[in-house]
């Protein structure tokens, strides 16, 4: 089996590393990650000048690019065989609800799956995490269960507790929650006519009920949430088609 492996931390990453050291036991990898830690780098590319790939060996390459485009890269240039699966992570640490909008781990997942090929996002639950063998552990028996049923191509939205694997408490299946809006911009030093701003943290649940990403982590279960690039509002549709009569009336 060949798998393609990226992240969003860069490719020194723990998440990283330990997801590669379980997964090479039993197949054939190809690494390229980011240089550097590109978190909330979501599905952006490089249009303004060319990314640089280095080559740490056969099978290992970092640029200094964004995780999308790692797996542009790869997939469409780089190396000469579609992988079974690209897998990105492991992330150190959430990406429930709206992260996923902006996490360049789901992005990188995303990129995959656009081009036709079945994709898991794995990230811890936690900030700060310490058990990523977990998340690597849990990484292994879905691809051996994906391996047994193959589905997709499909992108899987996967949190992990941040537990030892023996602790967890089950698998479910999931949709994405919703954060309240994020912690105002942190204002820092004024220079002349520069101001910086750090961008805020990240919001509480809003939306983590029973069903939701949130919930099945704060129950120690693993979530796994299929997502997908259409972003069509399809319940809305019919409501603009009766809004823009009236402009032709």
């Amino acid at each position: 089996m060949k798998i393609l492996i990226s992240n969003d931390d860069g490719y020194q990453a723990v998440g990283i590393q330990t997801l590669i050291n379980e997964l090479k036991k039993f197949s054939d990898l190809i690494v390229v990650a980011p240089d550097r830690n590109r978190s909330g780098s979501s599905s952006s590319l490089t249009l303004d000048k060319a990314v640089k790939v280095t080559k740490v060996n056969n099978s290992f390459y970092y640029t200094d690019g964004t995780p999308t485009d790692c797996v542009h890269i790869a997939l469409s240039g780089l190396i000469n065989f579609i992988p079974d699966l690209v897998i990105s992570g492991i992330n150190h640490g959430p990406n429930m609800g709206d992260d996923t909008i902006y996490s360049g781990t789901v992005a990188a997942a995303m990129e995959g799956y656009l081009l036709n090929i079945p994709s898991f996002a794995i990230s811890m639950g936690n900030n700060n995490p310490k058990n990523f063998l977990t998340a690597a552990k849990v990484t292994v028996d879905l691809i051996k269960l994906y391996n047994k049923k193959k589905f997709g191509p499909n992108l899987l939205n996967i949190n992990i507790p941040d537990i030892p694997y023996e602790n967890l408490k089950g698998t479910e299946i999931t949709r994405l929650g919703k954060r309240h809006a994020a912690e105002p911009a942190l204002k820092s030093d004024e220079n002349n006519a520069e101001t910086l701003y750090w961008i805020g943290a990240a919001g509480e649940p809003n939306d983590g009920g029973p069903g939701t990403d949130f919930n099945a982590i704060k129950n120690k279960m693993i979530s796994i949430t299929p997502i997908h690039g259409d972003l069509t509002d399809y319940q809305s549709i019919q409501n603009m088609k009766e809004w823009i009569k009236e402009k032709n009336e």
